[in-house]
């Protein structure tokens, strides 16, 4: 008997069936709640316009009060409104997989949705008890000691090879920054990196602690750039195996080393530290340690470089009070920075906050080229076939949602240097 191919990231796929689960009611509530669901979207929507094609074959046009993103969606089946309404982003999710609803272009819906979000209040939001149950599959998934390396692996050992299939060619994830629109990706992580290395001022001795290293790419250009001491913390083994090889095959095995160790572990006195949107997988409990380590790691006056994604203080409390999408079948644990929350507590903790640079519209451009790419691989055929297509269509729909976050205002992505007092 021939083994079955293991059905890679299909934990992805299945992760939000505790938190939505399928009911009996959602036929009873289908004919008494659509009507009030459509009339709360367009009475929230202040900016861009919804064209929604309805079951009953009806169009209507929902905003259209004032500029901002436009869209079309058709709507197949009533019970994706309720999905939205109990469930919030993880619902809508569902009922796309379903096929309950559908767009010639998703990006411009979740950028109107985004665009909204302070106006759309709790529309798209889970509530009740899908609410509850989703709360804590969060908090069972928060990024203790012992959970971290869990959630981690959740997302990252994937496999390298599939992130080499649509990231750069230096494997940077994260935001790239651009300078004109006719430059490559490969040149805009470029420029992301040396900005990073560049709040640092690096020179010959200097020890450098990266936290959240990636696959080695930020580590590789910072010890090209002096001769510097470098360790990287990541927790997951994919990326430790791959950095450690690269920074050894680049011939730093003497000036690198790569441990898989979480953050709060950690032990020595750095010149500088660099860290990477490793942040957001920290969650809001752990900002504290996450800070404290980063003071307790760098010396008096040594300056940390970090890279963030927030989210509009308007609605962070509310965006942190249910779990959305991105927490239920992405990054388990995971939570966007409130940056005016995070920016006192690092104050507080003894740093001088520096320099902030946003480049939010850097990330849109950022995830729709990773999006080309991955297309491109599935297309192409060079997608491992240990992925199904429940996967692929999760990972699409993860990068039009992120791009249209970006897109629509309310996510930005900042640099910031960090100098300890």
């Amino acid at each position: 008997m021939n083994a079955q191919t293991p059905r890679r990231g299909r934990h992805l796929v299945t992760a939000g069936g505790a938190i939505l689960p399928d009911g009996g009611m959602m036929g009873r509530l289908v004919s008494k709640r659509f009507h009030d669901v459509i009339d709360r979207i367009d009475a929230g929507l202040a900016t861009g316009s919804l064209e929604a094609h309805l079951p009953d074959g009806s169009v209507r046009l929902l905003g259209g009060r004032a500029a901002g993103p436009t869209c079309i969606v058709h709507l197949r089946d009533w019970r994706a409104l309720v999905r939205l309404a109990l469930g919030g982003s993880v619902g809508w999710y569902r009922a796309w997989t379903l096929g309950e609803w559908s767009s010639p272009d998703p990006v411009p819906l979740f950028a109107l949705f985004m665009a909204n979000a302070r106006t759309l209040g709790q529309t798209a939001r889970a509530r009740g008890l899908h609410r509850w149950v989703g709360k804590a599959v969060h908090v069972l998934r928060r990024n203790s000691l012992r959970q971290a390396r869990s959630n981690i692996a959740f997302h990252y050992d994937l496999g390298n090879d599939f992130y080499a299939l649509w990231l750069d060619k230096e494997l940077h994830y994260s935001s790239a920054l651009f300078d004109d629109p006719a430059e490559s990706l490969e040149e805009g992580q470029r420029r992301k990196a040396d900005a990073i290395l560049d709040r640092l001022t690096l020179k010959d001795g200097d020890r450098l602690l990266e936290i959240g290293c990636g696959w080695g790419a930020l580590g590789q250009a910072g010890l090209t750039r002096a001769a510097i001491h470098y360790d990287g913390l990541t927790l997951s083994a994919e990326q430790r195996d791959h950095a450690a090889a690269r920074l050894a095959a680049a011939g730093f095995a003497d000036r690198a080393t790569v441990h898989l160790t979480d953050y709060r572990d950690a032990t020595g006195t750095y010149d500088a530290i660099a860290s990477v949107e490793m942040v957001e997988a920290v969650g809001q409990r752990y900002w504290p340690d996450y800070l404290a380590a980063i003071h307790r790691l760098l010396r008096p006056g040594g300056r940390a470089a970090l890279q963030y994604i927030s989210i509009d203080d308007a609605i962070f409390d509310a965006y942190a009070a249910s779990i959305d999408f991105i927490q239920a079948h992405v990054f388990p644990g995971g939570l966007l920075l409130s940056e005016s929350r995070f920016r006192a507590l690092a104050e507080a903790q003894g740093f001088t906050w520096q320099e902030q640079r946003n480049f939010g519209q850097d990330y849109a451009r950022t995830l729709r080229i990773w999006r080309e790419r991955f297309d491109a691989a599935v297309e192409d055929g060079r997608l491992s076939g240990s992925f199904d297509s429940g996967f692929v269509q999760l990972w699409r729909y993860y990068l039009m949602y992120c791009e249209g976050g970006f897109r629509g205002g309310g996510i930005d992505v900042a640099q910031v240097t960090l100098v300890r007092r």
